[in-house]
């Protein structure tokens, strides 16, 4: 349903016989591939659930919702229907926002959540809990005593970073000491997963006054975590620097981090603009750019923000051919899969997009082998409006491919295409840094394409896109 011809054919440029060395050389530039490997907390693949932030911003997409217990577990509990999706994360509000306990640690909000409750209630169900917070401890705090010491917050955190907190100071190792103190407590009430946010270089200060550099407090809770014992990801938002330096410490330090800004139409009847969708691909683009720049493997997955593509069209603000097409761009990624939808209103579409076993087979290879682009015709690495990206190769010869069209430029994807109309969208082999023959399969239609020599195509109208696997024949 992606696309109005979704087939692949030989394109007669000639190439037969053994896949060759990924890396040769035949037309366009070398295929450089890049793989994940174990994150700095031990995981060997994206995080998988939901997150509340996609409600809390779009109040009028489930006028019923509240930000409290009860309504976070009626969206939770469908998580279990969902197989692979496991992680209910809390974005803000879910803490006092001013100051925390006698020591300085942030608490619950305790008129709203039972954060200890609520976890043993998502645990009971296979589930897990993440929370919400950002860099600093509070300024009414600053005079508490840090827990096991007799040092101040205020002796080691000075400033004010705009966020009602200070700016620690990490050459004093008692601010590790309260940043362990804090993560003891998560590890306590069995957090699982701490998204940390208005992390810089990078995230803009949205009139926060952030400091310049926050990435000691990444550093920070990554040591802290490490010595609970406890397995929790970290994942750090938003759209983070990706020169060498920052990406450096955010590939030690990090499970994930966002490669763009929020994606939702905050306060808006739908979730999201296909425009909106456009710039998050193409910031997907320029950081596996750095990656490969950077790294022979990869340590940290992309957080490419919610995935809101669960409900109609209507509530998402995309059609379902845009829907599907960022489920694949998500999926090709190896990124997180953190929905923001309303699963108490999932539609059959948006199921399947979830659900279907063969695209989850994609996820798995895609969290061992990011894809990257490769333009049609040349193998660079451009934003296009007509596009392809490959996964892999493998050492057995499994790829994944995508080809997309996205469609006129909307003003923040940057892919500089103009027409409205359906379009071949074609990658030779040698686009795509590969050669031989392959078997292809059309995923979301579950079609086998047969054998293919020298490349593939598909006519996609705008916002379309087909997800292929390549199997060495």
């Amino acid at each position: 349903m992606t696309s109005r011809l979704l087939s692949a054919l030989v394109l007669g440029l000639g190439a037969t016989g053994a896949v060759a060395a990924p890396n040769a050389n035949y037309g366009g530039p070398p295929l450089k591939i890049i793989s994940y490997k174990e994150t700095p907390n031990g995981f060997r693949s994206a995080a998988r659930g939901w997150n509340s932030f996609g409600i809390q911003a779009n109040p009028q997409t489930l006028p019923s919702f509240k930000f409290d217990q009860k309504h976070v577990i009626e969206q939770c509990d469908r998580l279990v229907g969902l197989p692979g999706y496991d992680t209910c994360s809390l974005d803000s509000g879910w803490s006092v926002g001013s100051f925390g306990d006698e020591h300085g640690r942030i608490i619950y909000d305790n008129t709203t959540f039972d954060i200890p409750a609520l976890a043993d209630h998502l645990h009971s169900k296979g589930l897990k809990l993440g929370v919400y917070i950002v860099p600093g401890a509070f300024l009414e705090d600053v005079n508490k005593t840090i827990i096991g010491t007799n040092v101040k917050i205020g002796d080691v955190c000075h400033g004010n970073e705009g966020l009602v907190r200070c700016i620690f100071d990490f050459t004093q190792p008692a601010a590790q000491l309260w940043h362990n103190s804090c993560a003891d407590l998560f590890a306590k009430w069995k957090v699982d997963f701490v998204k940390l946010d208005f992390v810089t270089p990078g995230s803009p200060d949205n009139g926060q006054m952030l400091p310049p550099d926050g990435s000691g407090s990444v550093i920070a809770w990554h040591k802290a975590i490490k010595q609970t014992g406890r397995k929790m990801r970290l994942d750090i938002s938003w759209k983070l620097d990706r020169t060498q330096k920052y990406f450096n410490i955010w590939n030690s330090n990090a499970d994930s981090m966002r490669t763009d800004q929020d994606l939702n139409n905050s306060g808006q009847p739908s979730f999201v603009a296909w425009a909106t969708v456009q710039r998050a691909f193409d910031n997907y683009r320029q950081w596996i750019i750095a990656g490969l720049k950077y790294f022979d493997h990869l340590n940290i997955y992309p957080d490419l923000d919610n995935l809101l593509v669960g409900n109609n069209a209507t509530t998402s603000g995309i059609t379902d051919a845009q829907r599907q097409t960022v489920m694949t761009h998500y999926i090709g990624a190896g990124a997180n899969l953190i929905l923001g939808s309303d699963l108490t209103h999932l539609d059959k579409f948006g199921l399947n997009l979830l659900t279907n076993k063969a695209a989850h087979d994609v996820a798995d290879f895609t969290a061992q082998y990011p894809m990257q682009p490769r333009n049609p015709g040349t193998g660079g690495q451009d934003a296009k409006q007509l596009q392809a990206w490959i996964a892999g190769p493998a050492p057995n010869g499994k790829a994944v491919v995508v080809l997309a069209n996205y469609g006129p430029d909307l003003g923040q994807g940057g892919f500089g295409g103009s027409s409205s109309d359906a379009q071949w969208v074609s990658a030779s082999w040698q686009d795509l840094g590969i050669k031989g023959t392959y078997r292809v399969h059309d995923v979301w239609n579950n079609k086998d394409l047969g054998k293919q020599k020298s490349g593939v195509k598909a006519k996609l109208g705008p916002g379309e896109s087909v997800l292929l696997t390549l199997t060495r024949a």
